[in-house]
């Protein structure tokens, strides 16, 4: 009781203490550094509320900046191994559209050259005076373009599929037109040998005139060139198109002919009872009548003999269509078979013309007997 009075009387005597607002707001936080050293002096650092406001609020900031980072970075990796994905894509797709481009360079290649065999194949029908129908046209692409994927390459994919059916579709019409080729060859070597099939000239030369009507160099008028015009320097061998007998050899008078004669010195040669062929305006003439001639020999040299404005050779080829010696001009072009020609597809639609009647001079009486 003594102490319970004792303590009563104590805090009645204590003296209060007021607290006012300056109090509060004038706080600040002290920090002491102890060193290890207990001989050194302890450090104080003595914030402000000011200053502990501010740290808060930067401390604040900060573990916001990491909360928004952390959110944001799955998303952030995503995206830059998805650009580096799509940068891989793009690269091989670059790489596959180089690779689709060569190949379709590769398929016209193939496509032009199948189209090249095909057209001489043809022209061989032609010489050998075998039926052969016009070529069909291809169907269509393999794929319709709605059967395949979108791409940027869908339109290349298309046109190679296209490209590959043709091929496809020429190489079977190559196989079976060689296996008729084959065995006419076969059956019929004879007709093989006496049929026209190579470049009168080795060298180089230019074709100055072709087979059709045009107008004349000399008279101006309009008429037909039964032949081809190889311009070629004088002195160039001439050979033999195909196994023969020479016809005539020489310069006719141009009583007997003005047109025969207006070819200088002319070699015509007889490839049995089917063809003719006539090497004109000649400089040197190296066979004579009677001989027995084979594909490839010289019989002749370019010249400037004759009506000729300037060195070249006069190519005719002529085939006996009535079986009684009227050997009516072909076009020569059908009967080179050793060279391309630049409209030689024309030759795939159908037919070469003809000239008409009368408007051709026919071979000089007599040679052919």
């Amino acid at each position: 009781m003594k102490l319970q009075e004792r303590f009563r009387r104590l805090r009645a005597e204590r003296p209060a203490v007021a607290v006012t607002s300056q109090d509060i707001e004038s706080w600040s936080v002290e920090i002491q550094i102890h060193p290890s050293n207990i001989r050194r002096r302890v450090r104080y650092l003595f914030l402000s509320r000011v200053q502990v406001t501010f740290l808060c609020i930067i401390a604040l900031i900060y573990i916001l900046f990491l909360a928004l980072g952390a959110g944001l970075a799955p998303g952030l990796v995503s995206a830059w191994l998805n650009d580096q994905e799509y940068t891989s894509l793009a690269t091989e797709r670059a790489n596959q559209g180089e690779l689709l481009q060569a190949h379709l360079q590769a398929l016209s290649e193939l496509e032009e050259k199948a189209d090249g065999l095909y057209l001489g194949l043809h022209k061989l029908f032609l010489a050998y005076g075998l039926p052969h129908g016009k070529p069909e046209s291809p169907a269509g692409p393999l794929f319709a373009a709605e059967d395949l994927p979108e791409s940027v390459y869908a339109g290349a994919v298309q046109e190679g599929n296209r490209r590959s059916f043709r091929i496809r579709q020429r190489l079977a019409l190559l196989d079976a037109s060689l296996t008729s080729v084959r065995a006419f060859e076969r059956d019929h070597q004879d007709r093989v040998r006496l049929t026209p099939a190579i470049c009168p000239l080795r060298d180089d030369f230019v074709v100055t005139s072709s087979f059709r009507r045009r107008r004349s160099p000399f008279t101006r008028e309009l008429d037909f060139h039964p032949g081809l015009d190889l311009a070629a320097p004088v002195g160039t061998p001439v050979q033999a198109t195909a196994d023969g007998v020479v016809a005539f050899a020489g310069q006719l008078p141009a009583g007997r002919s003005a047109v025969w004669w207006r070819l200088g010195k002319v070699v015509i040669l007889r490839h049995g009872d089917l063809f003719a062929t006539v090497y004109g305006h000649c400089q040197e003439v190296r066979v004579k009548a009677g001989q027995t001639v084979r594909r490839g020999d010289v019989v002749a040299t370019v010249g400037n003999s004759g009506w000729s404005p300037s060195p070249h050779l006069h190519y005719e080829v002529r085939r006996n269509t009535g079986g009684g010696g009227d050997y009516r001009p072909i076009d020569p072009t059908i009967h080179i078979l050793d060279r391309r020609w630049q409209n030689d597809e024309r030759l795939l639609m159908g037919r070469p013309s003809s000239p008409t009647p009368g408007n051709w001079e026919p071979l000089p009486s007599g040679i052919m007997r």
